[in-house]
Formats: C-alpha cells, sequence, structure tokens
C-alpha cells in the first residue's frame, strides 16, 4: 500500500494489486512476475477498461435481445447438453439450500425444451 496516503498500487503492465510495499526492496507483481521500483507506487493514474459480454450491437432485434441469445432465460447462460433435447445452451440460478458448510445447489433450465435439472455443487 502507498506509504503515504495508504492506497494500492497497481501494476503498470498487468493493473493487477500489487503487493504492500516492504521496508527495501523492489516490488514483484503476483500476477504478471514482472519487478517495479518503490515509486511504482507514486500515485499516478493508470486507466484500464474491462469489457464483459461484448457483442455487436447492430444485432439487435427489435425487442432489443441479441439475435443469438435465447428467449426467457432464468439467468446467465452456459454451454451445457440438455439431456432431453440435446441442446447445448442452458441458463442456471444457484440456492444455498443445503448448511452453510455444504456447496450450493444449481438449477439448470433448458433455453430450447425448457427442462430443469438441479445439481449439487
Amino acid at each position: 500500500m502507498d506509504v503515504f496516503n495508504n492506497r494500492p498500487g497497481f501494476c503498470p503492465t498487468c493493473g493487477s494489486i500489487l503487493p504492500p510495499l516492504q521496508v527495501k526492496g523492489n516490488v514483484l507483481c503476483h500476477n504478471c512476475k514482472q519487478e517495479f521500483q518503490p515509486d511504482v507506487y507514486s500515485g499516478e493514474k493508470s486507466e484500464y477498461t474491462i469489457h464483459f459480454n461484448t457483442y455487436d450491437p447492430s444485432k439487435l432485434t427489435k425487442k432489443g435481445k441479441r439475435e443469438d441469445e435465447e428467449e426467457e432465460a432464468d439467468g446467465p447462460i452456459v454451454e451445457r447438453k440438455c439431456p432431453k433435447c440435446g441442446n447445448d445452451k442452458m441458463s442456471y440460478a444457484t440456492l444455498q439450500l443445503r448448511s452453510a458448510d455444504e456447496g450450493q445447489t444449481v438449477f439448470f433450465t433448458c433455453l430450447k425444451c425448457k427442462f430443469k435439472e438441479s445439481e449439487n455443487s
């Protein structure tokens, strides 16, 4: 962390948060393994852009959905084969139905035939 304003430093190469600055020596980025001088914590601002779920806006339907998007998904869409119809896309939702020290229950719904199945993770 920056000694003067208690803010973390960021790797100028990959954007990861750097480990705390030690009393002496350089700092090593745990992600990209590059070594930097302590002045990397000088407070210079870097800008990074993260792109999530990118798509071509020109491929929107009249309803505002993507052409490749299935209708009425119950949650995020994953590539999973439906055991009933063989479709390769299912949506999923998770719930904590068992005790807290056990995994969640994942509910999958086929986007084509609406078949539902669950899996304890």
